[in-house]
């Protein structure tokens, strides 16, 4: 509970302190942002809604990663909730054609995961975005920070069952999730026009994400109220975090192609400062946008060295990913394959929604298949490094709604997940082992 009081203090504290006065550029405000910061932009092509908002063919995920349209778009009668990265936040024009954006949440959980591997625990998790953008007329710096107080926990972080991936104390982090880093990004992008609907962008810092995978769970509309991670996690968006990112690429309304250098080591477990970047590993991607509703991406990466608990191997990821957004519902589904150098090809599958029933009540689910040899640590152990396919099956609600006319929002809500797994894991997990997690938010931003 202490961790909890520590973070949501400083988080609140922190959204607090932005000039009340500038909420006055919220909602509509923010897609025009989006849509119409450069008269070049590809985001201009498509338009669609009763209420004649322009809606790009594509928004903007974690990095450089795309997401449908619709996924950008402010929340409102004609076009409904955006995701947590592209929505809301307060806006402010000090002038020069720059604009500055705020915005973040902090969450409050409770999570049980029942069985014999299983624990409890009150938690809090959260993430703080700056962006400045300035328009040159025809080229468009941004400059982005993503913050968390996550550090604060223990080093263990908190339940997940089934999940891997990462250390704490030297030891493998099993049937946990750790907690992110302070630094979640620190990075810079230009994009600059080189023909009607065309630009190039050059993306890159010492904190980012490479292109690879789909955009991060936290910034999917799909998962957009799911208070766990995927168990799949460091399949698809482990890259998240990275110390050294440096991305090039060509982008227009309907595809955008492009490849990335960058650290392949993933977070140590000093959480709270910046580790040496280094540019040891590749990746490319080509990302589709037929419509505003949809965005399909490939990826390949070669990734040096990514876990400490397997020094020597390194990995080639590929990934696959189709996303749906309309007023609704937010959708996607995804594969991916990482290959250990040396070692076997472990597989993940995943499917997550999230469907607003109205503007308050939203459901959610996830179900996800994973292949994963790291649940059993212990050497001495006769399951060690033997590879088991478990699927989790999770699903939820949350009702939600704006604070007065304040720029915060309030939700609450909770899942509740099952597991698929073979026998041979009975006497560590038990028969049926399952879980819940309760949590309520505090956005900035609707």
């Amino acid at each position: 509970m202490k961790t909890i009081s520590i973070s949501l203090a400083a988080m609140v504290a922190a959204l607090l302190a932005v000039p009340a006065g500038a909420q006055e550029h919220m909602g509509h405000d923010h897609g025009q942002m989006d849509m119409d910061h450069n008269s070049n932009s590809p985001r201009q092509e498509e338009q669609i809604c009763t209420a004649d908002l322009r809606i790009a063919s594509w928004a903007t995920g974690s990095g450089t990663s795309r997401l449908p349209g619709w996924e950008g778009t402010p929340g409102g009668e004609c076009i409904g909730e955006a995701s947590h990265h592209s929505s809301g936040g307060i806006h402010i024009m000090p002038g020069d054609d720059w604009m500055l954006m705020a915005h973040g949440w902090v969450q409050a959980n409770y999570t049980d995961h029942r069985g014999p591997r299983g624990d409890d625990k009150f938690y809090a998790t959260s993430m703080a975005m700056l962006t400045a953008q300035k328009d040159f007329g025809g080229a468009k710096l941004e400059l982005r920070s993503m913050l968390s107080l996550e550090p604060a926990m223990e080093p263990q972080g908190y339940p997940n069952l089934f999940a891997t991936g990462e250390t704490a104390g030297g030891e493998p982090l099993v049937d946990r999730q750790h907690p992110h880093d302070l630094f979640m990004e620190l990075a810079a992008r230009l994009d600059v026009d080189v023909a009607p609907g065309t630009s190039l962008f050059l993306y890159g810092g010492p904190v980012g994400e490479p292109a690879l995978g789909p955009s991060a769970f936290m910034h999917r509309g799909s998962a957009g109220y799911n208070p766990e991670p995927p168990i799949t996690h460091h399949w698809f968006d482990s890259t998240h975090i990275t110390y050294g990112v440096v991305t090039a690429g060509v982008a227009s309304s309907r595809w955008q192609v492009e490849a990335s250098a960058f650290r392949g080591a993933e977070p140590d477990e000093a959480r709270w400062d910046i580790e040496t970047p280094k540019l040891d590993s590749w990746s490319a991607r080509v990302t589709w946008n037929p419509t505003p509703n949809w965005a399909a991406q490939v990826s390949h990466g070669f990734i040096k060295e990514p876990e400490a608990t397997h020094a020597g191997e390194n990995e080639h990821r590929t990934t696959v990913s189709i996303h749906y957004a309309n007023r609704r519902l937010k959708a996607m589904g995804a594969f991916s394959a990482k290959n250990r150098d040396p070692g076997d090809t472990l597989t993940a599958w995943l499917a997550e929604a999230n469907y607003d029933l109205t503007d308050h009540h939203k459901l959610f689910a996830r179900i996800e298949n994973v292949k994963n040899d790291e649940l059993f640590h212990d050497h001495a152990d006769p399951l060690h490094d033997r590879a088991f396919r478990v699927t989790k099956l999770q699903g939820g609600y949350a009702w939600t709604t704006p604070l007065g006319d304040s720029p915060f929002a309030l939700s609450v809500g909770g899942s509740m997940s099952a597991y698929i797994k073979p026998d041979a894991l009975d006497a560590a997990y038990g028969n049926n082992p399952w879980g819940y997690t309760l949590f309520t938010r505090l956005s900035l931003g609707h």
